[in-house]
């Protein structure tokens, strides 16, 4: 076992707010050992961060904090910000979750990361100019000399977030604090950039923590793991023993609740019932006991310390002898059955897309603008949706989902190719047809806070549909009793207001608003992306067992490959506004035939540290291409990962012709050289 380089012992952090006293951290004791990776897990508001931030002396003025931070010797939360200086950022740096907000906007890329040496080395500017340059390069920055030139806000997500590890390992420190290093970016970016951190490990000798909620991420990067639930460490131990049996109810339901690649396509998620409790009046006792299958009277009587059951494992809970047992029969977090697709008697079409192009105008000039070009946000998709079956629409930030989708819900003619909905034609629509149309085509956005009224209440909000079509009071008052008892809440809830409920049941309210006038088919853009694992489940389970019982149609938008494998029939991946590859999610996902999905599937991370670490990851190079500017030919070939494997003959035919479409055993794949 290695050195223990901090010593977290005891730590407490608590926060003034109009409703009380936040319990942010309670009473955690941590070790962060020489060379290791210790992650640090658990939902939103869980106190990761907060202990993070902690060990580096960045926490808010109006924290509270007690316990001690030592590192060799010195308690750092007993030193001034001013002496706490000569330690960050050269014995203990951040990488922080939204590098765009950490980067300074008004100084170039290269003088940042030379300022981070030039204060604690004595080192001239043009040596410290020369390191910033061979940082940029270390970290897969291209052409550094040039790009260190560069402001943040010229980078993309993936390459700022690569500056900010090339700033954090700049002066080779000791401990390397992670917050959510991947959280905003796509996954294929995500795996090149937990690429580079294991690069910056590697080079610096580091002790790296990361924080993260990704149980995934931490199964292939990590050697420790610690969850965090309600400001407390419940259960912390090798990657290896936690993943293969966990101790704690919390972290079985976690590891359950995990969409995951390799499982069984409709698998129906494990949930964890209720929603993490309030930081400001935790409960006696367990705080985990009210959504603890396990839990009994002698989980409120007092709170669980956290105990060791072996050299390498700790845990906190009153019932730890009987979890295994428990655990073994069955009685911990039950599976329901799983997704059934619906079964067609007929071929009908309930959406169908064909050659749909959109594109939006590139503008130049501040008084006098004109057109110097065009964005090709949409170009040439095809989209076909079953009735009573599920479609997703996958792929990178960027590539079109979003605007395709648009491109449906506003019903109108398209600028190019059509759109049909239930067999209709939306460009033949008449004004009042179209309004009697869209009662059949409803969504759920991404955000359910956004997509609701704040000063309206649930009840009100779900009703306003009915209201605009029509109904009285009385049946949109009977409607609404259905539509929350229908989603799993409670009608006595709708007189609340939307800040009153969790994401999750917020999300619950947004679907229950997008049914109240029984729609044929469901527009779900990232409907679970904002949400927490464990709510999220709850979520996608109630997706599939609606789907089951209102013979509903659902487009499904989705960066998450793994949601896509728990909730989709049939998927059509998108690349730069066009569709690589389509057909039925079980055959795409055991045999991928273009490059670009082989890429998403294998960057999807498995929670499971024995599979995870043997996987062969494969990392394309380079950003997403402008969709203002794509490449000619296949628009993939400037990132393909089999490109340079290809004859001379077929590698120019994917530079100069755009491949189509073409139909394979089990679906089709626009690429000249497919894998199968």
């Amino acid at each position: 076992m290695s050195r223990s380089l901090i010593e977290i012992r005891d730590l407490s952090v608590t926060f003034p707010s109009e409703a009380g006293i936040v319990q942010a951290v309670r009473n955690v004791s941590l070790d962060i050992r020489a060379g290791e990776v210790l992650g640090i897990v658990g939902e939103s508001g869980s106190g990761k961060t907060v202990t993070s931030l902690s060990v580096i002396g960045l926490l808010p003025d109006s924290a509270t904090v007690a316990g001690s931070v030592a590192y060799n010797g010195v308690n750092l939360l007993s030193l001034s910000d001013e002496q706490m200086s000569k330690y960050r950022g050269n014995d203990i740096a951040m990488i922080f979750q939204d590098p765009l907000s950490a980067l300074n906007p008004v100084h170039t890329i290269g003088r940042q990361i030379a300022e981070a040496l030039l204060i604690h080395k004595e080192i001239s500017v043009e040596a410290a100019n020369k390191r910033a340059i061979e940082l940029l390069e270390i970290v897969g920055i291209p052409r550094p000399a040039e790009r260190a030139q560069s402001y943040p806000h010229e980078f993309s997500g993936g390459m700022r977030q690569r500056v900010m590890i090339a700033l954090a390992i700049a002066n080779e420190p000791k401990v390397l604090l992670a917050d959510e290093p991947t959280t905003a970016l796509d996954v294929t970016v995500q795996a090149q950039i937990l690429d580079v951190l294991k690069t910056a490990r590697d080079m610096t000798g580091a002790a790296v923590v990361l924080v993260t909620h990704d149980l995934g991420v931490v199964a292939g990067i990590a050697d420790r793991v610690a969850i965090m639930y309600a400001g407390k460490v419940v259960e912390v131990g090798s990657v290896d023993e936690v993943y293969a049996q966990p101790a704690m109810p919390y972290t079985i339901g976690l590891l359950r609740s995990i969409p995951r690649l390799d499982a069984a396509s409709g698998e129906r998620l494990t949930s964890i019932s209720g929603a993490p409790v309030s930081p400001v009046n935790l409960p006696d006792g367990c705080a985990f006991a009210p959504r603890c299958p396990a839990a009994n009277e002698s989980c409120s009587a007092k709170t669980p310390e956290l105990l060791s059951i072996s050299p390498t494992r700790m845990t906190a809970c009153v019932r730890q002898s009987e979890i295994f047992d428990l655990q073994k029969s069955g009685k911990l977090f039950e599976e329901g059955p799983p997704h059934v697709a619906v079964t067609s008697t007929s071929d009908a079409i309930a959406l169908e897309v064909r050659g749909l192009r959109k594109t939006f105008p590139l503008l130049k000039g501040s008084l006098l603008r004109r057109r110097v070009g065009s964005v090709f946000a949409v170009d040439g998709v095809d989209l076909l949706l079953r009735q009573g079956h599920s479609l997703a629409l996958v792929g990178e930030s960027g590539c079109g989902k979003t605007t395709t989708l648009l491109e449906i819900l506003n019903m109108v003619a398209p600028e190019a190719g059509t759109i049909a909905v239930l067999g209709q034609d939306v460009a033949e629509l008449s004004k009042a047809s179209r309004l009697k149309r869209r009662k059949d085509l409803q969504i759920v956005f991404q955000d359910p806070f956004a997509s609701l009224d704040p000063r309206l209440p649930i009840g009100d909000a779900i009703a306003e549909p009915l209201e605009n079509f029509g109904m009285s009071q009385s049946e949109q008052d009977k409607r609404v009793i259905e539509l929350l008892e229908l989603v799993g809440l409670n009608p006595e809830q709708a007189s609340k207001y939307p800040n009153e409920f969790s994401g999750g049941q917020r999300q619950r309210i947004a679907i229950a608003r997008a049914l109240a006038l029984n729609p044929k088919i469901l527009a779900l853009d990232e409907p679970v992306s904002a949400l927490d694992v464990s709510v999220r489940a709850g979520v996608l389970n109630l997706l599939a067992e609606l789907q089951e019982k209102l013979k509903l149609s659902y487009l499904f938008v989705s960066h998450d490959l793994a949601v896509v494998q728990h909730v989709a029939d049939d998927i059509a991946v998108m690349y730069l506004g066009s569709i690589v590859e389509s057909g039925p999610v079980r055959d795409v996902f055991a045999n991928p035939q273009h490059p670009y999905t082989q890429a998403l599937l294998s960057a999807v991370p498995i929670p499971d540290p024995k599979v995870e670490r043997v996987r062969k990851r494969i990392l394309l190079q380079g950003e997403l291409p402008s969709p203002a500017n794509p490449p000619t030919g296949c628009r993939f070939h400037t990132r393909c990962q089999i490109r340079s494997s290809l004859s001379p003959e077929l590698a120019a035919l994917c530079v100069s012709d755009r491949p189509s479409l073409t139909p394979r055993k089990h679906g089709t794949v626009a690429c000249h050289a497919p894998l199968n």
